[in-house]
């Protein structure tokens, strides 16, 4: 718990206390029906945030495939599984705003994760084609965006993509949203299918 002011909150009263919740991807994962043996497409995978604890929970008979378009995104996950012993990870750049651009097979994924990184993408649809493409008819996308309600981090509002807008995105690319779940203070997040 945390007792101050953040930048942004006006209805604060000093001495007040709020809890200030960060994503927590161990947490979400644990949650999450991941499950031994699945195939899971990390989308801007970044430092291996999510493919980390992923790799973990979906063991040795899984496989996560790590994908970003920076080779020292790629770099610092190959490194950290390493340390952590984690096998089960394969790292590969991609560019995500092609058709096509995972490289990997059609329904070959149990799950694609996409965290903060539609809103870095000028071709949305194009990714969240690209995820539809890949994922099994029983899959699932977990996708966790920056919200617009809290600024004080993160980038600028102008960056971020509302949960509104995203929403019309993702009915246009022929997904649906299947749930919302508390994810932070400062994102939401949505659980998608086919």
């Amino acid at each position: 718990m945390i007792v101050g002011n953040m930048a942004g909150d006006n209805d604060f009263q000093a001495g007040q206390a709020f809890n200030v919740r960060f994503v927590n991807p161990e947490a979400i994962v644990g949650k999450l029906d991941f499950a031994p043996g699945n195939i899971v497409a990390d989308f801007g995978c970044g430092s291996g945030y999510f493919s980390l604890p992923i790799a973990k929970k979906i063991g040795e008979q899984g496989i996560v495939h790590a994908l970003d378009i920076l080779p020292s995104s790629l770099e610092t996950v190959s490194s950290q599984a390493k340390v952590r012993g984690i096998t089960n990870i394969l790292v590969r750049r991609v560019n995500l705003e092609k058709e096509g651009g995972s490289k990997l097979a059609d329904r070959s994924c149990d799950w694609v994760v996409m965290k903060d990184m539609l809103f870095q993408n000028k071709n949305k649809m194009t990714v969240l084609s690209e995820a539809r493409r890949i994922l099994k008819d029983q899959g699932r996308i977990l996708l966790i965006e920056w919200n617009d309600n809290d600024v004080s981090i993160g980038p600028d509002k102008s960056l971020r993509i509302s949960k509104e807008a995203l929403t019309e995105v993702i009915q246009k690319s022929g997904l649906g949203i299947l749930e919302e779940i508390p994810v932070s203070n400062f994102h939401y997040g949505l659980i998608l299918a086919k």
